[in-house]
């Protein structure tokens, strides 16, 4: 497997049984032993049938126990290395505090840049460049990052729009066509309403692009390319909102690449939005 295996089950945590998310802390804790141990001997320490050990490694896509286990073994100096980073403590300084949060983010964009695939960048941009206009979609505080995204790119020569409020999305996704590409931010991947549009605009033959935290949510199965960010939760900020940062370095990924590959045009763009900022500011 190409992906951190404690990576690939992070994004799919959420979507597993009780007994499978057992499984995962197991394993994300106990990796070297896992990686040494025989099926038999975790099941038994688990307190569950060989086999649903065994089917909780075909879930994660390897041929059966055997493939998983060399595929640990190979990922087992990065695993070992994993620390979760402890809670920020009432007694903690104001300091420490703040390191911790930093931890947290830089932790963030570690494991997602981690998930991070060529052919997935290539896709999207494609798609981008392709595309008569690009629309960005997230409600909440998806709405947030769809927002930074469409005022960065407001700076490349694709055509691009973005409403805060519901109803008007519900309007641009129904103008929407085969020669336009959408840009879906969702956390979970499960908001109601982000899903009705994205199936909106499926339906239509728009072109979509996924960012998720969730590789196997509604939202994600409707993508033409999904982009999974990872988060690590502290007190007080819940991991959707540590997610943004990592959501943020993915779409600037897509806008820096996507402004190299149309250069000319791009800066083109970008000096006529700064002739018109610089006339304000003087």
């Amino acid at each position: 497997m190409s992906s951190p295996i404690h990576l690939q089950i992070k994004s799919l945590y959420k979507d597993f049984s009780p007994k499978e998310q057992a499984i995962a802390d197991y394993i994300l804790e106990n990796p070297s032993k896992v990686s040494h141990g025989s099926i038999s001997d975790l099941a038994s320490e688990l307190g569950i049938a060989d086999s649903t050990f065994f089917q909780f490694t075909k879930t994660l896509g390897f041929n059966g126990f055997k493939d998983f286990k060399m595929a640990l073994l190979k990922q087992e100096n990065d695993l070992t290395a994993i620390t979760v980073h402890e809670n920020v403590q009432k007694n903690d300084s104001e300091l420490v505090m703040a390191q911790k949060v930093f931890d947290s983010n830089m932790t963030t964009l570690t494991d997602t840049r981690k998930l991070l695939k060529e052919e997935d960048l290539k896709k999207a941009v494609t798609m981008i460049s392709e595309s008569r206009r690009l629309y960005f979609f997230g409600v909440g505080g998806s709405e947030i990052v769809a927002t930074d995204a469409y005022h960065k790119f407001l700076r490349s020569p694709i055509p691009v729009g973005h409403s805060t409020d519901y109803h008007i999305q519900l309007m641009e996704a129904s103008l929407l066509t085969e020669e336009d590409c959408a840009l879906f931010i969702s956390h979970s991947g499960k908001s109601k309403e982000t899903i009705h549009i994205a199936e909106a605009v499926k339906k239509a033959g728009t072109k979509v692009i996924v960012v998720t935290s969730q590789a196997n949510s509604p939202l994600a199965k409707l993508g033409d390319v999904v982009f999974i960010s990872i988060s690590e939760e502290i007190e007080f900020r819940s991991e959707a909102l540590a997610s943004r940062i990592a959501q943020l370095s993915i779409i600037d990924s897509l806008y820096v690449i996507l402004m190299f590959r149309n250069r000319n045009n791009a800066q083109d763009t970008i000096s006529k939005v700064r002739k018109v900022i610089l006339k304000q500011k003087e």
